[in-house]
């Protein structure tokens, strides 16, 4: 008998690039409670602002050697000469406003864990540690924001992080697995719900 190929289904978004199903595969959706990546994730996020997230993925390698990987101490203490720097980095995007605000964010980043024990805690704790699936959500009707990401940008605007609206929030929140926005025949919807506690919510009232 023929080995048969077996198909792979996966969230449409991310076919047609090597680099974005990996990231799909490898990360996109999973619970993610490291707060190096959750700084990494957001200020991609921060990045990202009017331009397309395959950009941002391209781009990664750039935003890490400008960044020093992401490290939010190291970042915190950048002065205007690291500005400079990462202004005049090959490949990097030229955005003086955007680089001074993960600058600013990442010396408020550490305030969050100062005062909470970390960005991650942070963050679950507007779900109770959850992650939520959204009625509609796994058959593909996603919005581009509802009231847990208001909250949580209003919060976030409230401690003076920049660039963090409720649009932007809503896409980390869907990246970092408070809200798992798989499709129901990805597999990766599967290993979420398998491995992580989940409560259902209604859309109603979170649009």
């Amino acid at each position: 008998m023929e080995n048969m190929e077996v198909s792979v289904r996966r969230c449409p978004w991310c076919e047609g690039s090597p680099a974005m199903i990996a990231y799909h595969d490898d990360e996109w959706g999973y619970p993610l409670h490291d707060d190096r990546l959750q700084f990494e994730f957001l200020m991609m996020e921060v990045m990202q602002c009017g331009l397309s997230w395959s950009l941002m993925i391209r781009k990664r390698e750039i935003f890490r050697i400008c960044f020093d990987g992401f490290d939010f101490d190291l970042v915190a203490a950048y002065s205007e000469a690291d500005v400079v720097r990462i202004l005049g980095t090959p490949g990097m995007i030229r955005s003086r406003r955007k680089i001074e605000a993960v600058i600013h964010n990442a010396r408020l980043f550490q305030d969050v864990r100062r005062e909470c024990g970390s960005f991650s805690s942070y963050l679950w704790a507007f779900t109770d540690g959850r992650t939520i699936l959204y009625d509609g959500h796994d058959a593909g009707a996603l919005p581009a924001r509802n009231a847990l990401s208001d909250r949580i940008s209003a919060d976030l605007k409230r401690r003076g992080f920049k660039y963090l609206g409720s649009v932007t929030v809503y896409s980390h929140l869907q990246a970092c697995g408070i809200v798992n926005d798989h499709r129901k025949d990805c597999f990766r919807f599967r290993e979420v719900m398998a491995e992580h506690p989940v409560e259902f919510r209604s859309a109603e009232g979170e649009a």
